[in-house]
């Protein structure tokens, strides 16, 4: 094992400290007032990014932007191949940027673009498109892949699936949550929004989870269709209504497994991945507390309870 995994490996386990908790943050989703709940925020992990007085979407951007730095920093400290993992695990922010890019390009307000630095696959030639056209092109250019056409939903769902398909190829360790990922996004289109996948996006999800997914006529079927690193997912989930109790299993999944591999011995990708998984499942709990103190918080909290 090189020096720069240890050192990597010994940073992420540092780096996995800097989360609020399933009790830091439903002491969040608790608070009187959605600006008791930034201002505590500010003075927690999350301080880098989140400030006192933001509104609901600045807090919840801030909230994902700290996780990015976390990531930017760890990568600095990694061997390049891990660095290389690292980047793949993070495109979920430069699918964001692209999400906001063509909410401007639509000539709406949109989000401030993360700043990706070191972990950007594309995002520099694809913040310049001027057209949803020239943002396909420049998709297809990079290794993103083409799409299959320029409309929001095929560049969107374009893009989940080419992540979920290249993550799954090249870090194995998170196979079972890209598999699963990609069930529970079949799931939502097919069974929840009654819309087929566009013919590329579904080329590209039957390479991910086998071709008879695709032609599952129910939520059940589907489930009994899908290999076993993807079927955990759906498990006793036979409505679209029960979708959102999927996507809560896939987070605690995520935070399970990123715990576990960070309990693991030895140094190497393993922590550094338990660490990502960690990470991102700390954030999307506190953006799910602030979503839930912006209601009110006090007993709006026990909502909390149901996914934390």
């Amino acid at each position: 094992m090189s020096a720069a995994w240890v050192a990597g490996s010994v940073r992420a386990q540092a780096m996995a400290r800097r989360r609020l908790g399933a009790a830091g943050a439903r002491a969040l989703a608790s608070s009187g007032t959605f600006s008791e709940a930034v201002d505590t925020l500010a003075r927690s992990p999350y301080g880098r990014h989140v400030r006192s007085g933001d509104a609901e979407p600045a807090a919840a951007h801030g909230v994902a932007a700290t996780l990015l730095w976390n990531l930017r920093v760890l990568a600095g400290w990694l061997p390049a191949s891990g660095a290389e993992m690292l980047r793949l695990l993070a495109g979920w922010f430069e699918i964001a940027n692209v999400d906001e890019h063509m909410q401007a390009l639509l000539g709406r307000s949109a989000d401030p673009p993360f700043r990706l630095g070191t972990l950007a696959t594309a995002w520099t030639r694809l913040a310049a498109a001027s057209s949803r056209d020239e943002l396909r092109a420049q998709l297809a250019a990079s290794p993103w892949g083409d799409p299959g056409g320029a409309s929001p939903r095929e560049i969107q769902l374009g893009m989940r699936l080419a992540w979920a398909e290249r993550v799954s190829a090249r870090v194995v360790l998170a196979r079972t949550w890209t598999a699963g990922a990609t069930a529970l996004l079949l799931a939502r289109e097919r069974f929840a929004r009654d819309r087929a996948l566009p013919d590329r996006s579904a080329a590209t999800a039957a390479r991910v989870l086998g071709a008879d997914s695709l032609a599952a006529a129910s939520l059940v079927e589907l489930s009994a269709t899908l290999p076993p690193n993807a079927r955990w997912a759906l498990h006793d989930v036979t409505d679209s209504a029960s979708l959102w109790t999927a996507e809560v299993r896939w987070w605690h999944r995520l935070r399970s497994d990123g715990a576990a591999l960070l309990a693991g011995s030895g140094f190497g990708p393993a922590r550094m991945i338990g660490a990502t998984a960690a990470l991102a499942a700390d954030a999307w709990l506190v953006r799910a507390a602030l979503e839930i103190a912006a209601r009110g918080g006090g007993r709006a909290a026990e909502v909390f309870d149901a996914v934390a």
